[in-house]
């Protein structure tokens, strides 16, 4: 427990440039703080303790904004950046150095028991507003690009962006996991493939009538 504390203190001066002194980010950094009693209230949950790991849950939730929910499993180095809304359930698998960003939820899609809410692999981005639903893998090195709806498995090294989210392969290419401007759209390249490709078409139509009229011309003669 302490070396995962550690390690999600240390990621945060990695990964957040707004971060300047140790004081700052234990009392300023409501991401950190959820992990802490979240650390603590998985503890308890796992020791079978009755209701005291809700109750501490509930207090992390009040006092940062951040749902965890005690029986969630979250590796270290886990940054949750600002934080506000982030909605984590009881079955959820979070893996080492996540970084996930503010209205996430990696939620259930109903009542059903058991395994219900989604696994994460190590080093995977959530955008902002992201929701990952139901018992789903999603792979290492994934992004998941802000307000993407995810409801189904997505293989490692891959971007995820849309409603429903749509997977584009990155082909091993590194990306800053903070570079969300860099998000490809698919729909766009979809687009801009086909328009190339009309206007192929037309210019060899354009070409096959004037072909044509230089035929008729040369029989008229």
């Amino acid at each position: 427990m302490l070396s995962s504390l550690i390690a999600d203190f240390e990621i945060i001066f990695e990964r957040d440039p707004a971060a300047r002194n140790w004081l700052e980010v234990i009392l300023c950094y409501p991401g950190l703080q959820a992990l802490v009693l979240h650390r603590l209230s998985h503890k308890l949950y796992n020791l079978g303790l009755p209701v005291i790991p809700r109750l501490i849950s509930h207090l992390g939730r009040f006092f940062t904004g951040i749902e965890i929910h005690p029986g969630a499993t979250i590796g270290k180095g886990v940054f949750i950046d600002h934080g506000m809304g982030v909605v984590i359930g009881e079955t959820a698998i979070i893996g080492h150095y996540c970084l996930i960003y503010q209205g996430v939820t990696l939620g259930g899609t109903g009542k059903q028991s058991g395994k219900r809410h989604p696994t994460l692999g190590e080093n995977v981005v959530v955008g902002a507003g992201a929701k990952v639903l139901g018992n789903i893998l999603i792979g290492h090195d994934v992004r998941i690009g802000a307000g993407s709806v995810v409801l189904k498995d997505v293989p490692p090294d891959c971007t995820v962006v849309g409603i429903p989210g749509r997977i584009v392969y990155r082909s091993g290419e590194k990306v800053d996991p903070l570079d969300h401007s860099n998000l490809p759209d698919s729909e766009a390249t979809v687009i801009k493939t086909l328009l190339h490709r009309i206007e192929q078409l037309e210019k060899q139509v354009i070409e096959l009538k004037q072909l044509s009229l230089e035929k008729q011309y040369c029989n008229s003669k």
